[in-house]
């Protein structure tokens, strides 16, 4: 069985992906680096784009952090709803990105809020 094929076991038994079958050609995905730190991207092969990261013929960023690791993805009709969804998550943070991975739901609005504090040096009202 091939590594995104366990993925996707993996996760469908969290009730995580979106949907298989006919229809389904483009991607959302996440990988864990070797730093701990995620990438996101899309693509219309997940199989053969994970053995490209794999392989050190991905991005430089998972050039850089090897071994990755597929940990999350999502599947969409069109691969420009999957390069809108990531363009999204890549704008979260990792604690909310991991939320995501494990399909903590509830978590997610709360991840989202901004946090503003005042400065030291601003006079309180």
């Amino acid at each position: 069985m091939s590594r995104s094929l366990r993925a996707q076991h993996y996760q469908n038994e969290r009730g995580v992906s979106k949907r298989r079958g006919v229809g389904c050609m483009a991607y959302m995905y996440i990988l864990e680096c070797g730093d701990g730190s995620y990438y996101t991207g899309s693509t219309i092969n997940l199989e053969k784009r994970l053995k490209e990261h794999q392989g050190g013929a991905g991005a430089n960023y998972t050039i850089k952090k090897q071994p990755v690791e597929l940990v999350y993805f999502e599947e969409y009709n069109r691969i420009d709803d999957a390069f809108y969804r990531e363009k999204q998550v890549q704008g979260w943070t990792h604690a909310k990105k991991k939320a995501l991975i494990d399909n903590n739901k509830p978590l997610l609005p709360v991840l989202a809020k901004k946090v503003f504090s005042r400065s030291l040096s601003e006079p309180s009202n």
